[in-house]
C-alpha cells in the first residue's frame, strides 16, 4: 500500500481547534468537537459549532468565543482563513492547492484510496446469514447477507483481520423437521402415502431431496404406514406435538439409518446455501458447526460451569438461567425437561468457543426479531465472566419485496417464499447487493424489483455505476494517449462544480472509517450515489475534453479521481464497476 501522505483534512481542522480549546478552556480538553461540511459553499469548507458548546462554561458570548478560537488555533499549511458566522460558528476555508491536492492523492493510492492500518489488525470475527439450513434461502436472509459481506469489507478496509463465519444450525428441532418432511416424501415414492403435515416443510426442494435418497437407496429406508404414524391419530392433538412424534417414530424405526437422512437433507441444503452465496459474492471463511458443540462437550461444559457458579436453577424439570439478575426480562430455560438443551444452551457455548479462538471483537448480525436475545446472551457471558463489551450485535430488519406494487407473502415452512437465487436471477447481484444497503440495516426495507431492473437515474446502482462508465468513455475518446495523470497540474480547476467534486473526494476515507466505526456501510452506498450525482452535474454542464491542453487534463485526472473512487466504493459493497452500459 502506498504510504498516507494526504492529511484527513477533517480531522486535521478539528486537531486545531482542539489544541485552541485546550488553549482557552483546559478544563473542556475532553468536549467532542465536530466538524461539518456548509450547506453553502460560499460559507467555507468546514464549519464548527464548538464556541457555543463552551458559552456556558466559559461564560461569554458564542462569538467572542469563536474569535478568541481562531486566533489561538496553530498556523496550518492548509488553512487560508477561518471566520466568526452567525451565531457563533466558525467557518474554515481551505487553501486551493490544499484542496486540489487529493486528485494526484487519489491517483497515487488507486485502489487502497480510503483504507487505513488504523486498527493495526485487530482480530474481529463476524458471524452473519447463519440461517437455519432447513430450505434455500430468501430474500430475507440476502439482505442479512449482503450486510455482513460489505460489514466485513469496510472493517478490513480500515486495518481489522476480519474472520468471517455461517454458524451452522444442524443440531435442533428445525433439521428434525426438515429430514421428516424428506423422509415422508421419501415413502411416498416407495408407495407409502401418508397424509403430509401441514407444519411441515412443504417445498418443492424437498421433494427433490426424497427423489435424490430414493435414487441413491433405493426402499432402504421404506417403513410401513402404521408404525410411521404410531401415536398420532388422536384428532385433538397439538400439530407440533404430532410431528413431535412423528420424528420420534423415525428415529426409532430407521436407527442409525435415522442420521443417514438427516445428513442427507443437511447437506444437500448446505451445498444450495454455498453455492447460492458464492454466486451472490459472499465468501465465507469458516463454516461452524453447531453440533460440533455438542460432539466436543462444549455445550455440557458451560452449562457445568454456569450451575457450579450458582446461575442455573431447576423448575417444572427444566434446568434455568437466571438472566433476570443480567437485565433480562425473564429467566431462560437452559435444558428442557426431556434432557434436550435449548438452542440458547449452545449459543452460549458457541460465544465462549469464539473467544477462545483469541478474537478481540465479536460481532453477530441477527435478525431484528432476535432484538430480545441480546440481554439473555451477554449475561450469560457476564455470568461466565466476560466482559460483555466484547460482543456487538448488528441488528437487520426483515426486507419485503414488491412486485407491480404488490407485496409479495412469504413463508419459509409452506415453500411460498422467493429466494435469494430467483431475486438474483430477476434483477441482477450488483443490484440485489446495492439495493440491500441502502437503509441503515436496522431499518426496514422494501425492495421494489421493477425499481432495480430499471435503466433510469432513479435506479441508485444503475446511476452510480454509470457515472463510472461515463468517465470510462471520456477516456476511450482520449484513444488512451493521455499524459501521466497524477503529475497533472491541476490549478486549472477552478469552477464551483469541481470544488465540490474535489470536497467530496476528500471526504472518502472519513466515510469509510465512519462505516466501520458505525457498522454501517449503508454509508457507502450513500456517498456514492452524492459522489455520482456530482459528477453527472458536472459532466452535463462542463466539457471534460477542451482544446486547451492543461485544463484538459486537469479536468480528466479529475473524472478520474472520481472513477477510482467509485469503484473502490462499490467494491467494499461487492457491486461491480462496469466500463460500458
Amino acid at each position: 500500500m502506498v504510504t498516507e501522505a494526504f492529511p484527513s483534512l477533517r480531522s486535521h481542522v478539528a486537531s486545531l481547534l482542539h489544541a485552541a480549546v485546550v488553549s482557552a478552556a483546559p478544563d473542556a480538553e475532553n468536549i467532542a468537537i465536530v466538524i461539518e461540511r456548509p450547506k453553502q459553499m460560499q460559507h467555507g469548507d468546514f464549519a464548527c459549532n464548538i464556541a457555543m458548546h463552551l458559552a456556558k462554561t466559559l461564560r461569554r458570548s458564542p462569538r467572542d468565543i469563536a474569535g478568541a478560537l481562531i486566533a489561538a488555533m496553530p498556523a496550518s499549511p492548509y488553512i487560508a482563513k477561518a471566520e466568526v458566522a452567525g451565531a457563533g460558528f466558525i467557518n474554515l476555508f481551505l487553501k486551493p492547492e490544499a484542496k486540489r491536492a487529493v486528485v494526484a492523492h487519489v491517483l497515487a493510492i488507486g485502489d487502497h484510496y480510503g483504507q487505513s492500518t488504523v486498527h493495526g489488525g485487530e482480530r474481529v470475527h463476524l458471524e452473519y446469514v447463519s440461517a437455519n439450513p432447513t430450505g434455500p434461502l430468501h430474500i430475507g436472509h440476502g439482505r442479512g447477507a449482503a450486510f455482513g459481506a460489505s460489514l466485513a469489507n469496510v472493517l478490513a478496509a480500515v486495518g481489522y483481520a476480519v474472520t468471517r463465519e455461517y454458524y451452522v444450525n444442524d443440531a435442533g428441532r428445525q433439521m428434525d423437521i426438515l429430514a421428516i418432511s424428506t423422509w415422508l416424501r421419501y415413502l411416498e415414492l416407495t408407495g407409502v402415502v401418508l397424509p403430509f403435515p401441514g407444519n411441515a416443510y412443504q417445498g418443492a426442494y424437498v421433494r427433490t431431496m426424497a427423489q435424490q435418497l430414493y435414487a441413491r437407496d433405493g426402499t432402504r429406508y421404506r417403513r410401513d404406514s402404521e408404525t410411521v404414524t404410531a401415536g398420532t391419530h388422536e384428532p385433538d392433538l397439538d400439530p407440533e406435538l404430532r410431528l413431535d412424534r412423528l420424528i420420534a417414530n423415525a428415529k426409532q424405526l430407521l436407527g442409525d439409518d435415522y442420521r443417514t437422512v438427516h445428513a442427507h437433507a443437511l447437506d444437500q441444503q448446505l451445498l444450495d446455501c454455498r453455492a447460492d452465496l458464492a454466486e451472490f459474492g459472499v465468501e465465507f471463511d469458516c463454516w461452524h458447526s453447531e453440533q460440533s458443540l455438542y460432539d466436543s462437550g462444549k455445550v455440557a461444559e458451560v452449562i457445568s460451569r454456569l450451575d457450579q457458579a450458582g446461575h442455573l436453577y431447576r423448575k417444572d424439570g427444566a434446568l434455568w438461567f437466571r438472566s433476570t439478575a443480567f437485565g433480562d426480562e425473564k429467566d431462560r430455560v437452559v435444558q428442557r425437561e426431556n434432557g434436550q438443551h435449548t438452542y440458547f444452551a449452545s449459543d452460549i457455548a458457541y460465544h465462549l468457543e469464539k473467544i477462545s479462538r483469541g478474537y478481540g471483537l465479536l460481532i453477530d448480525v441477527w435478525g431484528a426479531d432476535h432484538h430480545g436475545y441480546i440481554a439473555r446472551v451477554k449475561g450469560a457471558l457476564t455470568a461466565l465472566g466476560v466482559d460483555p463489551a466484547i460482543l456487538t450485535i448488528a441488528l437487520v430488519q426483515f426486507a419485503v419485496l414488491y412486485r407491480d406494487g404488490k407485496k409479495i407473502s412469504m413463508s419459509t415452512r409452506s415453500g411460498e417464499f422467493v429466494t435469494l437465487r430467483e431475486l438474483r436471477e430477476e434483477v441482477g447481484n450488483d443490484a440485489a447487493r446495492f439495493f440491500y444497503v441502502l437503509r441503515k440495516s436496522d431499518q426496514h426495507l422494501d425492495f421494489d424489483l421493477d425499481l432495480a431492473k430499471s435503466q433510469s437515474t432513479d435506479n441508485p446502482v444503475y446511476y452510480v455505476q454509470y457515472a463510472h462508465a461515463r468517465i470510462c468513455s471520456v477516456h476511450e475518446q482520449c484513444g488512451g494517449d493521455t499524459a501521466d495523470l497524477g503529475s497533472v497540474d491541476a490549478a486549472p480547476l477552478t469552477l464551483d462544480a469541481e470544488w465540490a467534486l474535489l470536497s467530496r473526494l476528500t471526504d472518502y476515507p472519513e466515510v469509510v472509517a465512519s462505516a466501520a466505526a458505525e457498522l454501517a456501510p449503508h454509508l457507502i452506498a450513500f456517498y456514492l450515489r452524492e459522489l455520482a450525482a456530482e459528477f453527472h452535474s458536472y459532466y452535463n454542464g462542463t466539457r471534460v475534453l477542451v482544446s486547451e491542453t492543461p485544463v484538459k487534463l486537469a479536468r480528466l485526472a479529475l473524472v478520474t479521481a472520481v472513477r477510482q473512487v467509485l469503484r473502490n466504493g462499490l467494491a467494499l459493497l461487492g457491486v461491480s464497476a462496469p466500463e460500458k452500459m
